[in-house]
């Protein structure tokens, strides 16, 4: 259902919510979720946005289009643009802080970042942060040299497929609940990396015979280099996107949750969405309403 209140009467409705939050600490330890890692936040925990005004995103500067370095040296893309937003219309300073993709959760428990906002999948973390509602639909495909004669799953056969350490690609091929162990099984290698830039450099150069990663990362690269890589017309998996909070801390992500509503009901996701379209980014697949 969309917002029906102008920005005024929003921000004067969630202004109570926020206020009361801020004397109450970060979300609740009785919320009824128990967290399956460190992520748990307890009464009188004040490092999340609604306490402190201040968003500190966590994001991968290497995950274009969600978060990357542009042409002028500062850092951007398509998530980073809406946490920006976000943080505006709710009065909250914003800053945006690159990580080591394997130190998110140190990051997260330390309170260096207070959220994570780089097209991060909700599906096998839902333990372990709370997310805000999932806002893009996604998925994981996989992308291959173009000419390389490559056009289905069955073709990966004693093929090195290279994916992102700790990404969704990743967990659904070799995870502890991989769906695709089967195809899995039948690469040379799944190799991992800390970055899909590399990862498709190395594509590129016939290192690696195909890269596994999300649907709009392969658009991202596809769109930049159309003559080097194509995406096998099989998926790996469908999932969704969403901004992830320490465990417990549901009031960030509830004003999050309305200020993104608000923002579609305005027309600033579709005009985002259109801004990043030659990217891989589509308003048809936004989801939160």
């Amino acid at each position: 259902m969309k917002l029906n209140m102008n920005r005024r009467e929003f921000l004067a409705a969630f202004g109570t919510v926020a206020a009361s939050a801020v004397l109450a600490g970060c979300g609740s330890s009785t919320s009824g979720s128990t967290a399956s890692s460190s992520n748990q936040t307890g009464a009188g925990d004040d490092k999340c946005a609604v306490a402190t005004g201040n968003l500190i995103v966590g994001f991968d500067s290497a995950y274009p289009p969600y978060g990357y370095v542009g042409n002028d040296g500062s850092y951007t893309g398509f998530d980073l643009e809406l946490a920006q937003e976000v943080a505006k219309r709710m009065g909250w300073e914003i800053q945006l802080e690159p990580i080591d993709w394997d130190a998110k959760d140190t990051l997260m428990d330390s309170g260096a970042i207070n959220c994570i906002w780089n097209g991060f999948t909700v599906e096998g973390r839902e333990n372990d942060y709370t997310f805000s509602q999932n806002y893009m639909i996604n998925a994981q495909v996989v992308v291959v040299k173009k000419g390389a004669g490559l056009s289905a799953f069955a073709d990966l056969a004693g093929k090195t497929v290279i994916t992102q350490v700790d990404s969704a690609a990743y967990n659904v091929l070799a995870g502890e609940e991989a769906t695709q162990a089967e195809l899995n099984a039948t690469f040379a290698k799944l190799e991992t990396i800390s970055d899909y830039n590399t990862a498709f450099m190395q594509l590129e150069s016939g290192a690696v015979d195909a890269v596994a990663c999300d649907l709009s990362i392969a658009a991202y690269q596809i769109a930049a280099k159309p003559d080097a890589y194509e995406q096998l017309t099989e998926t790996l998996s469908s999932e969704h996107y969403a901004v992830g909070f320490k465990k417990g801390d549901e009031d960030t992500a509830d004003a999050v949750n309305a200020t993104l509503a608000l923002l579609d009901q305005e027309g600033f996701v579709k005009t985002l969405c259109d801004k990043y379209a030659d990217q891989g980014i589509s308003y048809s697949n936004w989801c939160l309403a």
